[in-house]
Order: structure tokens, then C-alpha cells, then sequence
């Protein structure tokens, strides 16, 4: 695994490392203490899958509040997605600042994000399968979202006219988040 830092402190894009034979592949996703070598000693929870169906589909940007907070380690086992995760730490230097990177089956990216972060990704493919680890529980009552095309984030997403969840499509601005969390 090699780890790479992104701008964001805290936040990882990880390139897996396949061993092919004549068969296919083996590759390591997870070695506890390869992680704690970067400083990333985390214990996951749950681990949680999604399939989305078409391409321009965006889930996001989503997070909990504590105690609920969740780190998330993130992996596109299947299609592409472009992966993002938001700076929300109100005394980080990088606060409401992003990274983007693409998570493919084709690239074996892997990307952590700590705890304090919104995350969402646009599907790049159609049938892009997702799969997550999560270091906290899901908490319904703790969960949030800030709206993906929020004028003060400004991602540059890969589309304009996304298509997005009911729920998603309520999701609060960044000026409500720190009004109200």
C-alpha cells in the first residue's frame, strides 16, 4: 500500500497494490499495523456497501455529528466515482476546503477520511459499487448533510445536473451547518 497525504490534513489517498498471476489478483486492503504507521490507528466498526445504477449520480455530501462522527475508509470496488470529502473542523486552517480524487476498480484507490469531514462522490460510471468502512456507529438522529453544489465549497464536480436523492436535495448550505451544528 502506498500512502500519499492529501492537502487536507488527516485525509490519505491509498493506492492498493495487486499481485497478479495467471489467475487474477491478491491484494491487501487493510493491515492494521501498515495504517498505524501513518499514524492512522483506527478500529472499523461497520462496513457498508452501495450500488449505484447510472452514472451522474451524486450521494452526498454526508456526515454525523458527535458522538456519533464518523472516520471512513473508502473504496470503489466496481465502476468510478469521483470522491470528495470536506474539511468541517471549525478551527482547522483548511476549514470548508476539499479534496477530490477518483476511485475506480481499475485504479485501486483507497481514500481515509477522518473524523470532522462531509463526504459525497459522483458516479463516473454506470454501476458503480462502493464499498466503506466506518469507525462509529449510524446514528439517525446524528446524521447531516451539506448540499453538493454549495456556493461557498465550490467543488468543481464533473457535472452540473446531478441526480440526487430527496433527502440529498434538502441538504443544508454550509452557512446553515455553522449556524446550527
Amino acid at each position: 500500500m502506498e500512502f500519499k497525504e492529501q492537502k487536507l490534513k488527516g485525509v490519505f489517498e491509498i493506492t492498493l497494490i495487486p499481485h497478479f498471476d495467471e489467475r487474477g489478483f491478491f491484494m491487501r486492503t487493510f493491515d492494521k499495523d501498515i495504517f498505524k504507521s501513518h499514524g492512522l490507528n483506527t478500529e472499523w466498526i461497520q462496513e457498508n456497501h452501495s450500488r449505484s445504477e447510472k452514472k451522474g449520480i451524486i450521494r452526498g455530501l454526508h456526515f454525523q455529528v458527535n458522538p456519533f462522527a464518523e472516520t471512513k475508509l473508502v473504496r470503489c470496488i466496481r465502476g468510478a466515482i469521483f470522491d470528495v470529502a470536506v474539511d468541517l473542523c471549525k478551527n482547522s486552517a483548511t476549514f470548508a476546503e476539499w479534496v477530490g480524487i477518483e476511485l475506480s476498480e481499475e485504479n485501486k484507490k483507497m481514500l481515509y477520511i477522518p473524523r470532522g469531514f462531509a463526504h459525497g462522490f459522483y458516479t463516473l460510471t454506470d454501476i458503480s459499487e462502493v464499498v466503506y468502512k466506518v469507525d462509529n456507529y449510524y446514528s439517525p438522529d446524528h446524521e447531516r448533510g451539506i448540499i453538493w453544489n454549495d456556493v461557498d465549497l465550490s467543488i468543481k464536480w464533473p457535472d452540473t445536473n446531478p441526480v440526487l436523492s430527496a433527502k440529498d436535495q434538502k441538504n443544508m448550505s454550509l452557512q446553515e451547518f455553522l449556524e446550527k451544528c
